[in-house]
C-alpha cells in the first residue's frame, strides 16, 4: 500500500523537521528520515551558537530573520532558546586581512584591545594578538530544544515521522513523486529534498540534476581547562583566519580545527592528524597545555560552489524542492529557511527581501 501526502520531505535533521513543523498546518506532511532518530548527523553535531555576523550577506540577512523566533520561539519552547555567550575574533599579524574582512560590513562587533580580549579569555597569550574584536550578542543554541520543539509542532499538526526509511528507490509519474523505502512506499506531488550531505545522492535518485554538493568534515574535541579555572562564561574564540576555535562547554573546552576536508556522505568521525594540528594551533595562542582529550567527533558541512544555500523549486523537474547546501549555518538559520519552505510551497509571499530568495533560488546554479 502506498501511503500520500501533499509534502514529502526526506531528511528529518533540523531543515527537514523545521520544513514539515511549518507546513503541516496547511498540508499532510510525511518526513522519511534513514537514521533511528531525528538529528542524527550535522544538526546532533553542531557548534550550536547564533553569530549573527557569520556567513556572507545572504546568510546573515537569514540569521537576522531566524534571531526573534529563537529568542521568542513561540509553540516551539516556553523559553528563549538562546543564552549568553559572545564570540571574540583574534588575529596574529599575518591574519589583519582576514581580520578586517570579517570586520567589514558586519554589525555590533565591538574593536577590543589586547587587554581587554585577555580580561575576557584569561588563557589567551598577549604577544599573539595583533587585533581583537567581539559580538557580545553571540549566544548558545539549545538546538535539542529547537529540533524537538519544531517535531512536536509538525506532529501536533498532523506531520508524520517515518524513520529507518532511506530511500531506496525515487519515481516521477503521474504528477506524483514515489519514494520507495523499506518502511514501504510513499507518495506525494511535492518532494522536498533537505538530506543533507546526501542532498545530491537523493537528486541523483530521481534523476534531477545535481547542485554540485559537497560535504566537508568538521572535527571538534572536548578538552579539560586548567584545575581550578572557571570558563562558563568566558565567550568563544576564534582565530580570524578560521585555523581553530574554542567554545567553553559545560565548564570544558570544546575545541575544533575548524577543518573543511571534502569527504563523501558518511557518518563522520575525527581525522587524528588533523585534531591534533588544531589542538597545537590552539595551544600555539593559550598559555595552557591539552593534556587530555575526553572526546571527539566530526560532523559534515555541505556547500555548494557560492556557499550559500539552495532554497526553492528545482528549474527541471517539477515538484522537485530543493533545501540544501546550508553548510555551518543551518541551525541558526533554521527559523527564517523553514518559513521560506513553506512560504514557496504554499504560495505565499515571504518576508524575506527579494534578492535574500533570488540568492537561495536552485537556478541560479544551473
Amino acid at each position: 500500500m502506498i501511503e500520500t501526502s501533499d509534502f514529502l520531505i526526506i531528511g528529518g535533521g533540523i531543515a527537514g523537521t523545521g520544513a514539515a513543523a511549518r507546513l503541516a498546518p496547511d498540508a499532510k506532511v510525511t518526513v522519511l528520515e534513514m537514521e533511528d532518530a531525528l538529528g542524527r548527523h550535522a544538526t546532533g553535531r553542531s557548534a550550536a551558537i547564533f553569530i549573527r555576523n557569520y556567513g556572507n550577506a545572504t546568510l546573515r540577512a537569514l540569521n537576522a530573520a531566524s534571531e526573534p523566533v529563537l529568542k521568542n520561539p513561540e509553540g516551539i519552547s516556553d523559553e528563549s532558546l538562546l543564552s549568553p555567550r559572545g564570540e571574540m575574533l583574534i588575529a596574529t599579524e599575518d591574519e589583519l586581512d582576514a581580520f578586517k574582512a570579517y570586520l567589514d560590513g558586519a554589525d555590533d562587533m565591538e574593536v577590543l584591545t589586547v587587554d581587554e580580549a585577555v580580561a575576557l579569555f584569561p588563557l589567551l597569550r598577549k604577544e599573539r594578538i595583533a587585533a581583537a574584536a567581539i559580538e557580545r550578542d553571540a549566544q548558545d543554541i539549545d538546538v535539542d530544544r529547537l529540533l524537538q520543539g519544531f517535531a512536536r509542532l509538525a506532529r501536533k499538526a498532523g506531520a508524520r515521522f517515518v524513520t529507518e526509511a532511506p530511500a531506496q528507490r525515487i519515481l516521477r509519474s503521474g504528477g506524483q513523486w514515489r519514494v520507495e523505502t523499506p518502511k514501504g512506499a510513499f507518495e506525494a506531488p511535492v518532494l522536498i529534498n533537505a538530506a543533507g550531505a546526501w542532498a545530491d545522492q537523493v537528486a541523483d535518485l530521481a534523476g534531477v540534476r545535481k547542485i554540485g554538493l559537497v560535504p566537508m568534515r568538521r572535527s571538534a574535541a572536548i578538552v579539560p581547562p586548567p584545575e581550578g579555572v572557571d570558563v562558563t562564561k568566558w565567550p568563544l574564540v576564534a582565530s580570524a583566519s578560521e585555523q581553530w576555535y574554542a567554545k567553553p562547554d559545560a565548564g570544558k573546552f570544546m575545541v575544533s580545527p575548524a577543518d573543511e576536508d571534502p569527504v563523501e556522505p558518511h557518518d563522520a568521525w575525527a581525522d587524528d592528524m588533523v585534531l591534533a594540528e588544531g589542538l597545537h594551533r590552539f595551544e600555539q595562542a593559550v598559555t595552557m597545555s591539552v593534556t587530555r582529550v575526553e572526546r571527539n567527533w566530526a560532523g559534515l558541512r555541505s556547500f555548494v560552489a557560492d556557499r550559500t544555500p539552495v532554497v526553492g523549486f528545482a528549474p527541471d523537474a517539477e515538484g522537485f524542492f530543493w533545501l540544501a547546501g546550508q553548510g555551518g549555518y543551518g541551525v541558526q538559520t533554521a527559523p527564517a529557511l523553514s518559513r521560506l519552505v513553506a512560504d514557496l510551497c504554499l504560495k505565499h509571499p515571504s518576508e524575506l527581501p527579494e534578492k535574500v530568495v533570488a540568492a537561495l533560488d536552485p537556478a541560479r546554479l544551473f
